[in-house]
């Protein structure tokens, strides 16, 4: 993996040049969309698959199937039969480990739901909190299955009280999903799930189909055509936020196992291609032997390949001076994991402004965020962590203002609103007041 030395050159790296949606387009998948839809822009495709899905309903998801996924569908819906199904295919141990992740996910929702929920109420003035009718959830597939994503996304969304959710994911052959996605959805109470992926399944949630209901927000991740689809119908519906690559920015001094740190940093790349693993440190030692044990980690992998092209093309080791420098750095990148594997860890939190999630100390890998600690692992990526949040229940409702004014509240506020409004040049808004204060 590339080493870098000294704090301005890994500012330059680690600077964010471009938006989260621009993922580069290989020669095969351009020419793959000229194929298919006549462009090599994979925004123009999505248009066009929006545009279809619009006003043809089930008839262009079935036909974009065939199309895209080479499945012929026979239905878009999973039946309860099929659910049932997938228990008997699943390890017992695996669906222990779904419940238990589950049980975890839900308890910190429930605490963090309670502790931010209503807290503006005073005399007079206050707010209503609302969940959102219904709500769609998009679950990955292609190279990997993610029934964490249905937990975290979906668990959620039925904490704050969400009143249907409904679950898209790409189809497997012959037609199906994977058992442990369906699993992961009849655990944390899913209502409805359709075998359909990718834009056409976004369009499908954003307008309806006669299968698929409309929703009021889309959330959980996807490729490039799933991030341009977000973008392009939000408006229409709410969605969470146009989800990048994986990403992970370790801080590592002295005192970090370099064993640790490789494996961290190959958990994330072996997510994608394009997903980003980056080690900052002090120690000059720790940079060669990180990326020693990197190479000898690697061998052997199920997924070799992706992590391997994901070193090769996005991974850096930043050797710079201090830990004032290391800090600097993860505030400017910002990233969806940060993890600090130094001595006193806790220490240096507060001094974090920018990461989705802050992972402390050695004990506390990425991956244990990923499956079982208990907060979404839905987090803001591609820098947009300078000013947006993980996925949370807030995600899930509305707020409407509650305004009463009594009389001696309407005399000593209503002068001044009537003031505003003329200055306004509203004349009937300061009138609407001045009737009351005159009593007429």
């Amino acid at each position: 993996m590339e080493i870098i030395e000294g704090f301005e050159t890994a500012r330059f790296e680690l600077s964010r040049q471009t938006p989260t949606e621009f993922y580069p387009v290989s020669p095969a998948l351009k020419q793959r969309l000229k194929q298919m839809f006549g462009t090599e822009d994979p925004e123009q495709a999505v248009r066009q698959i929006i545009d279809q899905v619009r006003p043809r309903g089930d008839a262009a998801l079935l036909d974009y199937t065939l199309k895209i996924d080479g499945i012929k569908l026979s239905s878009l819906e999973i039946s309860k039969a099929q659910i049932a199904s997938a228990y008997r295919e699943l390890d017992a141990g695996l669906v222990a480990a779904l419940k238990l992740a589950a049980q975890r996910i839900r308890a910190f929702h429930v605490r963090q739901r309670d502790d931010i929920w209503g807290k503006a109420n005073r005399p007079g003035l206050g707010q209503m909190v609302r969940p959102l009718e219904r709500v769609g959830i998009y679950v990955p597939g292609g190279t990997a299955s993610y029934p964490s994503t249905v937990l975290m996304t979906a668990i959620p969304a039925r904490v704050a009280g969400v009143k249907e959710i409904v679950l898209v994911s790409p189809p497997k052959p012959p037609g199906t999903l994977p058992p442990a996605t369906l699993v992961a959805a009849d655990i944390a109470q899913v209502d409805r799930i359709f075998c359909v992926g990718g834009a056409q399944a976004i369009a499908a949630l954003a307008f309806g189909t006669e299968s698929i209901p409309r929703v009021d927000k889309i959330c959980g991740p996807g490729n490039i055509f799933v991030v341009l689809a977000k973008k392009l119908v939000y408006g229409v519906v709410d969605i969470d936020a146009l989800q990048g690559p994986s990403e992970v920015l370790i801080i590592a001094d002295d005192t970090a196992n370099p064993a640790y740190c490789a494996a961290d940093l190959l958990a994330q790349a072996e997510h994608d291609p394009l997903a980003s693993a980056i080690l900052v440190t002090t120690s000059p030692r720790l940079a060669e032997e990180v990326d020693r044990e990197l190479q000898q980690q690697l061998r052997g992998l199920a997924r070799q390949t992706i992590a391997a092209e994901s070193l090769q093309n996005r991974g850096k080791i930043a050797v710079v001076s201090t830990m004032d420098e290391a800090i600097a750095l993860a505030n400017l990148y910002a990233p969806e994991h940060l993890c600090l594997m130094v001595a006193q860890a806790a220490s240096y939190v507060d001094r974090i402004t920018n990461a989705g999630c802050v992972f402390i100390g050695e004990n506390s890998p990425v991956v244990l965020g990923d499956y079982v600690a208990g907060p979404s692992h839905v987090l803001p990526t591609g820098g947009t962590a300078r000013f947006s949040s993980p996925l949370n229940t807030g995600d899930f409702v509305k707020l409407i203002n509650v305004v009463t004014i009594d009389p001696a509240s309407l005399k000593e506020l209503g002068q001044a609103a009537s003031t505003i409004a003329r200055a306004e040049g509203l004349e009937a808004h300061a009138k609407a007041i001045e009737k009351r204060l005159e009593g007429k």
